[in-house]
């Protein structure tokens, strides 16, 4: 009898085992499903995430996402734009200030744009863009930004109170090549796990680009 009990362990701790790999493949193939679709259905407005920007000049992955959002734009998917995220120490911009100076000089009509410059990682800049929204009787919007990061976006978006759907940039440094796809889908997997567990952003683990 007390042989069965090592075995008895044995036998739980693979099966969590199992277990923890079942739910990390699934959620990995969820980041990679999303990340390939493009869904454009009319909506309140279309919302981009925030990037880095320098001086008011957004980097080349904040442009990719800005001008996939322009496009949608002169598609019809909305008449409005939201841009989004904050500002670090000792910046002049915000984001969203930088995304929407970015579309006004590319055609875009400032009317048209919405700058919403409170948020220091996804998490919170979508619960920002959701009040704005709210303040402003939309329900309903696209988000754009990077194909592996569109998963976790729509997520924390519902979870904000917005119908989201989610229409990903497929051009910028991020896909370019498939060792840096790997990379990302990594790393959205265990940024998506993390809020599952925590309903936090996963910059609290420290993780750089993980918010």
């Amino acid at each position: 009898m007390p042989a069965a009990v090592p075995r008895w362990l044995g036998r739980l701790a693979l099966g969590a085992v199992l277990v923890g790999l079942l739910v990390v493949g699934g959620t990995a193939f969820r980041v990679w499903h999303v990340a390939r679709a493009d869904e454009r259905p009319q909506v309140d407005a279309i919302v981009v995430l925030g990037a880095a920007q320098y001086n008011g000049t957004p980097s080349k992955i904040f442009q990719a996402r800005l001008e996939h959002a322009r496009q949608l734009y002169a598609d019809g998917v909305s008449s409005r734009i939201v841009t989004s995220g904050g500002s670090r120490v000792g910046d002049t911009f915000t984001e969203a200030q930088a995304g929407a100076r970015w579309l006004a000089d590319h055609g875009v009509p400032p009317q048209a744009v919405v700058a919403v410059g409170q948020g220091s990682d996804t998490l919170r800049s979508l619960h920002a863009v959701s009040d704005k929204a709210r303040a402003l009787g939309w329900n309903t919007v696209v988000i754009v930004s990077d194909p592996w990061h569109s998963l976790r976006a729509r997520i924390m978006a519902e979870d904000a109170g917005l119908r989201a759907w989610t229409s990903p940039t497929h051009s910028g440094p991020i896909v370019q090549t498939r060792q840096t796809q790997a990379r990302y889908i990594f790393r959205e997997t265990a940024a998506l796990l993390y809020y599952r567990m925590s309903k936090d952003s996963a910059d609290t683990m420290g993780g750089a680009g993980l918010s």
